[in-house]
């Protein structure tokens, strides 16, 4: 039976996470309060229950404040075998405070004498207990709703108890690295195609800009050292039982040379780890 809770503060997509999920099969419930999870794992567990995929609750600040401090508890009072996961959805305050500015929406915490960014760190200390006891943390200030959705897909959904969901992505650092990253390796020593006229217009899933590339000593030998680092290392976090890993390449554009090597190592890698997903961040 499995149990995906969804959290975070007002504004960083949890209704879209949730949607999300009832969209792959899931029982999904809004705004539920903490303290009925256990009765509603005892409900679910019916027969009629059993053509879901499982079930998926949404959790906010507007729970009984002792609720949300007891979470961990709660957790561990419901029935077994129940397996469950956490999801928790943040940004940066800019991007949360721009978002309610373009919606107009109000915040749930907001009052005439409490202000917007009031609410919002407000927010997080009632969610804080939720937080510690996330097991995916994902950071959507720079996410778009397609963004979001492809993550839940591949971090959450890709993945099945005892296994390790991977997510190679490439990127430019002109837009930022991937605030969800786990490991960030910078490959902007290579030699840039971009600068090659036939090729500017071109990316690195194009056959002449792979063959640009190889045709460069240096990238040999970087791809060779991330191989070895990976080959070394990947094991030990699935050994760990770390249940994702978000490995981002980039370059200056995440047009080229990003994105050739996040592609090479995919295709390298995706038969020894099923739970293989690729995302070329400036592409989409």
């Amino acid at each position: 039976m499995r149990l995906i809770v969804i959290s975070g503060r007002s504004g960083s997509g949890k209704s879209t996470a949730l949607h999300q999920l009832e969209d792959e099969g899931f029982y999904c419930i809004d705004n539920l309060p903490v303290s009925l999870l256990p009765a509603l794992m005892e409900k679910v567990n019916d027969k009629e229950f059993q053509l879901f995929q499982g079930t998926a609750v949404c959790i906010d600040a507007r729970n009984a404040w002792k609720d949300l401090k007891n979470f961990r508890d709660i957790l561990d009072e419901l029935p077994s075998p129940v397996d469950v996961q956490v999801l928790y959805l943040d940004a940066q305050v800019t991007a949360l405070l721009q978002r309610f500015g373009e919606t107009r929406r109000r915040h749930p915490l907001s009052t005439e004498s409490v202000s917007l960014a009031e609410a919002i760190d407000r927010e997080q200390e009632l969610l804080e207990p939720i937080a510690r006891s996330a097991n995916l943390v994902l950071d959507t200030s720079q996410m778009t709703v397609y963004e979001l959705r492809d993550a839940i897909k591949q971090q959450l959904l890709g993945t099945t108890t005892g296994t390790m969901s991977i997510l190679i992505q490439s990127f430019g650092f002109k837009r930022g690295v991937p605030a969800d990253a786990d490991l960030v390796f910078d490959v902007r020593m290579l030699p840039n195609p971009h600068w090659v006229k036939e090729l500017r217009m071109k990316t690195g899933l194009d056959d002449e800009v792979a063959a640009f590339l190889e045709d460069q000593p240096m990238t040999a030998d970087l791809y060779r050292d991330l191989r070895h680092y990976l080959d070394t290392w990947l094991p030990r976090y699935r050994e760990g039982n770390r249940s994702y890993m978000n490995i981002a390449l980039g370059c200056t554009g995440g047009q080229h040379r990003s994105v050739y090597l996040a592609n090479r190592l995919f295709k390298h890698y995706q038969a020894e780890y099923p739970s293989m997903h690729i995302r070329h961040r400036e592409l989409q």
